[in-house]
């Protein structure tokens, strides 16, 4: 009998298609050698700085764009949007959550954000009335794998740390997840993910 009664999903790359196969389509489409994105922006101390402010709610999207869109030398309107549009829902980690929801888990999204304007990657998902408990980094003015933001989430859920799993796309973010307590699971396929979480919280959490 398993005593978790929490779980806690990043979104962007868990609740969603994985990140880098959208950014690659992003540079096929924009005629750019492949890993431009990584070397500009993710390799970058600079633009790892601002994506850091980013997240933490300190500059806009739009800032975020004008300084990634001279690195890369692309045009900057609705960057981030056109990185990313090809990311999609992950049906099966949205089934796996609503099935926890039901079976009396606790559900809470801790994502960093990457800005909400001009593109939102929340839109359209009804996560205020989905899920227990929605902690977005920008709001707060902190970042995983700050602590704070970890306790922040586990407040709202009125758990302890013990109590609840936590489930990142990022793996660095999950050893202070774990230093916290929290049990921890890498998402880097759904089926085993959702597998992995079944095991945890003795829960279906498939499609019946």
């Amino acid at each position: 009998m398993t005593n978790l009664k929490g779980l806690v999903l990043d979104f962007g790359g868990v609740l969603t298609t994985p990140l880098v196969p959208a950014a690659l389509a992003f540079e096929e489409r924009a005629g750019l050698p492949e890993g431009t994105l990584l070397n500009a922006l993710y390799l970058d101390e600079e633009m790892v700085r601002r994506t850091e402010d980013l997240e933490r709610g300190a500059i806009t999207q739009t800032q975020w764009n004008t300084a990634a869109a001279e690195r890369i030398g692309v045009p900057a309107d609705d960057l981030m949007g056109r990185i990313f549009a090809d990311l999609r829902p992950e049906v099966a980690l949205f089934t796996a959550a609503d099935a926890a929801r039901r079976a009396g888990i606790k559900v809470g999204i801790l994502s960093n954000s990457v800005g909400t304007d001009p593109w939102n990657l929340y839109a359209g998902h009804d996560l205020e009335h989905r899920f227990d408990a929605v902690v977005i980094s920008e709001d707060h003015g902190l970042r995983k794998p700050e602590p704070e933001i970890f306790r922040l989430v586990l407040d709202r859920l009125g758990l302890p740390a013990e109590a609840c799993v936590f489930v990142d796309d990022t793996e660095r973010y999950l050893p202070p997840a774990a230093a916290l307590g929290f049990a921890t699971v890498h998402a880097k396929d759904p089926r085993h993910t959702v597998a992995e979480l079944e095991d945890l919280l003795g829960v279906p959490l498939t499609a019946r």
